[in-house]
């Protein structure tokens, strides 16, 4: 269904940039910033009037970039909007007639909800996933993870008060795809500050994406020279050796018992969700090695492999 698949891109993305742009000029450059910082998406708002022309400027410059329009209100402007090149569409509030215009014509819409009666709502037109907005002048997480209990079929995307130090909390929880947020505020954009943008977005997704080295991985030829390293290492810096079928772990340092995949070895690491790290490097040109991924016993996949090795290692992700 459109709508389930918009809501995956969505969520692959954790984090959807709310710009509010002036003039339209700016936005190529801004769009630009944005996918040199890693996030190529943006859902700009209809609050001035070069919202159309900078969605379509951004949309033919940069076709694969998620863009959205945000702050829709009426049918004439989803209509505008989409004219443009917007890929889907978010409102403050919860319009019925807004919402089943865009549903008949099988446009993916966000409208926003902050109370039970709005949600209501939405399960009555057939939504499963809603704006939280305001966010946090209406509660934050907290309100999310309160109404979620008796709305079990809604997702979230949070919108407002939505910052570098709640964002990870935000989405931490399971019932949020993504969070919208101010992160590139109008006086960056109107000075044509764009690398700063490009800083602050790559912030925003070490934030989302979470990533910590996890484990080195040194190969060795034999189980006896394997565990010989590691007992080695764990005398020189007090790393507790723990030997398992296939490698012998000192600390964050694992030897394995026999070359495997890259010649020196392979680095580990952690990232928050593990299938929006692999949409994210997937945007990048990056491949994995599908024969490696690892599932734990709910079926969850927990680890997987890079297709290519870098300096003499092999890269692989772990879920947290």
């Amino acid at each position: 269904m459109y709508m389930d698949k918009m809501v995956e891109e969505i969520r692959s993305y954790g984090l959807i940039p709310v710009i509010k742009i002036d003039d339209a000029e700016k936005a190529i450059p801004l769009a630009k910033a944005l996918c040199d910082g890693g996030l190529p998406a943006a859902e700009v708002t209809f609050r001035t009037a070069a919202a159309k022309d900078a969605i379509a400027k951004m949309s033919a410059t940069f076709p694969d970039m998620l863009i959205g329009a945000g702050t829709v209100l009426t049918t004439a402007q989803v209509d505008e909007a989409v004219a443009a090149g917007a890929k889907f569409i978010v409102s403050p509030g919860l319009n019925p007639k807004v919402v089943r215009y865009c549903l008949d014509k099988e446009i993916p819409i966000l409208p926003g909800c902050a109370t039970p009666s709005d949600m209501e709502q939405a399960i009555e037109l057939g939504l499963s996933v809603v704006k939280f907005f305001p966010a946090e002048a209406n509660g934050g997480l907290k309100s999310i993870k309160a109404m979620s209990a008796p709305y079990t079929q809604l997702r979230f995307m949070p919108t407002g008060g939505v910052n570098e130090q709640n964002l990870g909390d935000y989405l931490a929880f399971p019932k949020i795809i993504a969070c919208g947020s101010f992160m590139v505020n109008d006086a960056l954009i109107q000075a044509g500050d764009f690398a700063a943008i490009t800083e602050l977005t790559r912030k925003a997704v070490s934030i989302v994406m979470g990533f910590e080295l996890a484990h080195v991985g040194v190969n060795a030829n034999s189980s006896s020279e394997a565990l010989a390293i590691a007992n080695l290492l764990g005398t020189m810096f007090s790393f507790p050796v723990k030997e398992g079928n296939s490698s012998v772990f000192a600390g964050p340092v694992e030897v394995m018992k026999e070359p495997y995949r890259a010649a020196n070895g392979h680095v580990a690491i952690r990232v928050n969700d593990l299938s929006r790290a692999m949409a994210y490097f997937t945007r990048k040109g990056f491949a994995f090695d599908p024969d490696t991924m690892k599932t734990n016993s709910k079926g969850q996949n927990v680890a997987i492999y890079f297709k290519d090795p870098i300096g003499g290692f092999s890269w692989h992700l772990v879920q947290k």
